[in-house]
């Protein structure tokens, strides 16, 4: 297995302007399963650091979905004891920029998206 240095806690504020975007890439917590994934397999538990809060089952459940259409592979090895790796496949690699210019954007936007979701003047709807 190659080693990679963990990921931070800190990797996700809790205010990421993904949590802001006004359209979804999957699930509500798969875009920040995609950037934790982005520098390589990574086993539940490293995934569980940056996404303390997001509960066990909403986890599972969104790395299922990934799995499911295709844009995260589940690799069981069982040398010397099983454990079990998530990594992103070529698919979901060509999430990534997608999902770093919709970011981008929500970082522009993050005043009026705010302003939207405190009853300002329109308001957010979810897309997909």
């Amino acid at each position: 297995m190659t080693q990679r240095p963990p990921l931070p806690p800190d990797l996700f504020d809790e205010l990421c302007p993904s949590s802001m975007l006004p359209f979804r890439f999957g699930d509500k917590w798969a875009p920040m399963v995609l950037r934790c994934l982005e520098d390589g397999p990574r086993r539940y538990s490293e995934l569980r650091v940056p996404l303390g809060r997001v509960t066990p089952k909403a986890l599972t459940q969104s790395l299922r979905g990934l799995e499911r259409n295709g844009f995260v592979s589940r690799t069981v090895h069982a040398d010397p004891k099983l454990r079990v790796e998530y990594a992103l496949t070529p698919l979901g690699r060509s999430l990534l920029e997608p999902l770093a210019t919709a970011c981008r954007w929500a970082a522009e936007h993050w005043d009026e998206l705010l302003d939207a979701r405190d009853g300002g003047e329109g308001g957010i709807s979810s897309i997909g």
